[in-house]
């Protein structure tokens, strides 16, 4: 049984194919679903997540929305603009220092939709169980029903999202006639993996699902994965095997760390807009687009005919990252027009 959930996102997203690309690498066809175009301002993978996320919310009749990330948290921006839409007040506790300029990308729309921001430096953020029950006391003493929703709305509630989207993936792959070897989607919070692997497993769709970790070991994001499915069988009264649930996580893509990528990943950025008009971002699909090629290259996928690449949104972020593009403006004008 599906819980209640709104209808914040555009769905169907579509599923395209990339035939540039898939020239270009001579191996498996490759097709991207565009959740980056689950909304403008609220674009992305968390969308799919908080429509059942805020359904909760609301159901407890909650008046405040509480939740964390990084400065550029793609989640936080979502929640925000969302929070605006439905009349909630939203509250960001933000991993990081506050910017000397004035704030950009996610940061700049969690401002302009009134969001309240708390910014704290990493020695303090990693307290943040403190931090959140220090604001759930704040707003209750003061009459408000505060509802804490998780780091990228990565629980046994919002993996609903991706649970819920792999009948519309079917559905799609029916429709062109084709049959994925693998689904293919950057690991940040673990949620998004989840929902797809869960999904792929209870409709017998014989699909690896696999993630490319952007922050975390395979070891960690195993675990994270395994507490949100156990999460949403408690939750709903649900069993599943997990010895049958196959979770597949590659960490050989992380570069520096979360956030951080290597210019060979801005390289795969600017690479693919030209190429094929997508626009990635550093942080999540630049980083495990970047991963997916060259496990293509390496042959990894050696025998498969069609791979998915789950676009989880992202563009806001790779404004405040711009300067490692590396990017200058060029003229080709030639002479005056009369």
């Amino acid at each position: 049984m599906i819980p209640d959930k709104l209808n914040l996102a555009q769905l169907p997203t579509p599923l395209q194919f990339l035939p540039r690309l898939s020239a270009e690498l001579a191996g498996p066809r490759i097709w991207v679903k565009r959740d980056d175009l689950t909304g403008c301002a609220a674009s992305g993978n968390k969308v799919r997540k908080l429509e059942f996320v805020l359904a909760r919310a609301i159901a407890e009749g909650a008046d405040t929305l509480l939740t964390c990330g990084g400065l550029q948290s793609n989640h936080c921006r979502a929640t925000a603009v969302l929070g605006a839409q439905l009349g909630l007040k939203v509250h960001l506790i933000l991993r990081g220092e506050p910017p000397e300029q004035p704030p950009d990308g996610n940061l700049l729309l969690d401002s302009l939709v009134g969001a309240e921001i708390s910014c704290y430096p990493q020695n303090q953020y990693q307290h943040l169980p403190e931090l959140i029950a220090h604001w759930l006391d704040f707003y209750r003493s003061r009459g408000r029903k505060p509802f804490v929703i998780p780091t990228g709305a990565s629980d046994g509630i919002g993996i609903w999202g991706y649970l819920h989207s792999v009948s519309e993936l079917a559905c799609q792959f029916r429709e062109l006639e084709i049959k994925p070897d693998a689904i293919v989607c950057a690991t940040g919070s673990g949620g998004t993996q989840a929902g797809l692997t869960l999904g792929c497993h209870l409709s017998q769709l014989d699909i690896s699902v696999v993630g490319f970790a952007v922050c975390d070991d395979a070891a960690y994001f195993h675990n994270k994965i395994r507490e949100d499915i156990s999460d949403w069988t408690r939750r709903y009264g649900t069993s599943v095997d997990m010895t049958q649930v196959a979770i597949q996580v590659n960490d050989r893509y992380i570069g520096p760390g979360y956030g951080r990528a290597t210019a060979e990943v801005f390289s795969t950025i600017r690479h693919m807009a030209s190429l094929e008009g997508l626009i990635l971002d550093p942080v999540y699909t630049g980083k495990a687009f970047y991963g997916l090629i060259q496990e293509i290259k390496a042959g990894a996928f050696q025998g498969a005919s069609d791979i998915v690449f789950i676009h989880t949104g992202g563009l806001f972020g790779l404004y405040a990252q711009r300067d490692e593009l590396g990017i200058q403006l060029k003229s080709s004008a030639s002479g005056l027009i009369e």
